[in-house]
């Protein structure tokens, strides 16, 4: 009888385990959680893509880590492959890009705060349309990566105006 490792890869094991095959499908590693406090101990990979998760993709992912992750000697986990969540603070230009026509909440190095629809995003700047003057006209405003201190998408429940979208660049787009 073969005795089991009652270890639990790090973080960095299962990073360099999964990038790879995860990047050929099109997704990045934001993190991996392991908890070894929970019973069985949980190994949480957060994974995006420029299109999102969708529960087929999500289910593809896990069958794929949860073969790579089979092949070491581990105690039993329950292993889940999950998006990063509409919460997740947006801090690269990548997370940016990828909620570009969305409706965020940016927090500036200033104090100020402003909310409006994610254009388009560079390496150093994004667009932001947001609502000014009495008569709530659109503008798009230039801001600085570098001045943003904290950023997040907002939940919207009714559809994007139309006017918006087109200032944000998605005209015809679905976000």
């Amino acid at each position: 009888m073969v005795e089991r490792s009652s270890r639990l890869p790090s973080q960095r094991q299962v990073i360099e385990l999964l990038e790879g095959e995860f990047a050929r499908a099109g997704y990045d590693i934001e993190d991996v959680v392991i908890d070894t406090s929970a019973r069985p101990p949980r190994i949480a990979v957060v994974a995006d893509g420029d299109d999102g998760l969708d529960l087929d993709t999500i289910a593809a992912l896990s069958r794929a880590a949860s073969e790579l992750l089979d092949d070491l000697d581990t105690s039993p986990y329950v292993l889940e492959v999950t998006s990063p969540g509409v919460d997740r603070p947006l801090t690269t230009p990548t997370h940016f890009r990828r909620a570009r026509g969305r409706r965020v909440e940016i927090t500036l190095t200033d104090g100020a705060t402003v909310s409006g629809r994610l254009g388009d995003c560079g390496d150093e700047t994004v667009a932001l349309v947001v609502r000014e003057g009495s008569r709530a006209d659109l503008a798009v405003h230039e801001i600085a990566l570098s001045t943003i201190v904290n950023a997040v998408v907002q939940v919207e429940f009714s559809p994007p105006n139309p006017r918006e979208l087109e200032l944000a660049g998605l005209a015809g787009e679905e976000t």
